[in-house]
C-alpha cells in the first residue's frame, strides 16, 4: 500500500497557521487530504493513525492527532483506473460522522488528562492539526487495510485499542506510512 499527499509540509489550512474559522478551541480542525493506492484487493476496511513522534521530548509522549477505524472502502468514491484510487478529501474528519456513520474516530491527545482539555468531541475525537511549539516536527500517517472490521471499537476508542485490534484480528493487514513535516 502507498500513502501520499500533494505536499511534504502540511499546508497552513490544516496546521498551526490555520485561520480561526478552521479551529476548535484554538486547535486546527480541518483534516488534510491524502491518497491511498495499491491497496490489497481483498481489503474492505481502512484504519489510520496520524501521530507526532517528535513531541516526545516536548510533552513526554507521542502526540496522537487523529485516529480512524472501520472505514468501509466501498463507502469512498473511487475509480480503479485513476492514478489515485482512494482519495481522502479535505475536512474528512468533520464530515465523516454524517457521511459514513459506521466508521469511528478515536480520541486524540487533546483528550488526555495530562493536557487538561474539555470533553468536546469536536476537539477530542476528530483531527487535531500540527502545532509544533519548539521546531519543525515530522509526523507519521500509518494506514492499515483489513478484510474485516475491527471488533469492539466505538467512537472515542484509544490508539492502543486500535493497535490491539489489528494485532488480534488474525489478519496480516496491508499497511502503508507517509511522513510529512509540520512547521513551528
Amino acid at each position: 500500500m502507498k500513502i501520499s499527499a500533494d505536499f511534504t509540509v502540511v499546508p497552513d489550512d490544516y496546521a498551526k497557521a490555520a485561520a480561526s474559522e478552521y479551529r476548535v478551541e484554538g486547535v486546527p480542525s480541518i483534516s488534510f487530504p491524502f491518497y491511498i493506492d495499491e491497496v490489497d484487493p481483498e481489503a474492505r476496511y481502512l484504519h489510520w493513525a496520524f501521530t507526532d513522534p517528535d513531541s516526545i521530548p516536548v510533552c513526554g509522549f507521542e502526540w496522537i492527532h487523529w485516529t480512524v477505524a472501520n472505514l468501509p472502502i466501498d463507502a469512498l468514491m473511487f475509480d480503479f483506473n485513476d492514478s489515485h484510487a482512494l482519495a481522502i478529501p479535505p475536512d474528512f474528519s468533520r464530515q465523516m460522522p454524517a457521511m459514513i456513520p459506521e466508521a469511528v474516530q478515536g480520541r486524540n491527545s487533546s483528550a488526555s488528562h495530562f493536557v487538561g482539555r474539555n470533553a468536546d468531541p469536536a476537539l477530542t475525537m476528530r483531527y487535531n492539526g500540527p502545532q509544533p511549539p519548539d521546531k519543525d516536527h515530522d509526523y507519521c500517517l500509518h494506514v492499515w487495510a483489513t478484510k474485516q472490521p475491527l471488533p469492539g471499537l466505538n467512537q472515542g476508542f484509544w490508539l492502543n485499542e486500535l493497535l490491539r485490534g489489528l494485532r488480534e484480528s488474525g489478519e496480516n493487514p496491508d499497511q502503508g506510512v507517509m511522513f510529512v513535516t509540520g512547521r513551528a
